[in-house]
């Protein structure tokens, strides 16, 4: 499959997959509305073009996280319910990516605010 046809299955999929993650994911839920106001306000707060993608970028990083830590926790959920060590270990290097990405979204928002000080 080629062309227009493949990218309207790619953009099923993708549609399929956001759809997911807003149905089955409350971390994705809230990192959204969070998105709904972080990105505005840092296009805003921003003196240009650099500052407002400083600003705004991060937060879509974070989504971008989320969404493939929720796919390491439904593959891992996938493979089996038992308990296993690799498993757990798994779920919680999606969970410190994702927290990885908001420091750096903190991160960010404090060194560029703070040039204004």
């Amino acid at each position: 499959m080629t062309g227009p046809a493949r990218l309207a299955r790619a953009f099923g999929s993708t549609w399929r997959g956001f759809a997911a993650a807003w149905r089955d994911e409350e971390a994705f839920r809230q990192e959204c509305l969070l998105a709904l106001i972080v990105v505005p306000l840092g296009c805003w707060l921003g003196k240009n073009g650099v500052e407002r993608v400083l600003l705004a970028g991060p937060m879509f990083i974070v989504l971008t996280v989320e969404l493939l830590n929720s796919a390491v926790e439904a593959t891992v959920d996938r493979i089996g319910a038992e308990r296993h060590p690799l498993s757990g270990i798994a779920k919680e290097l999606g969970s410190a990516a994702v927290f990885v990405a908001f420091a750096l979204l903190v991160l960010t928002w404090a060194l560029v605010l703070s040039d204004r000080a």
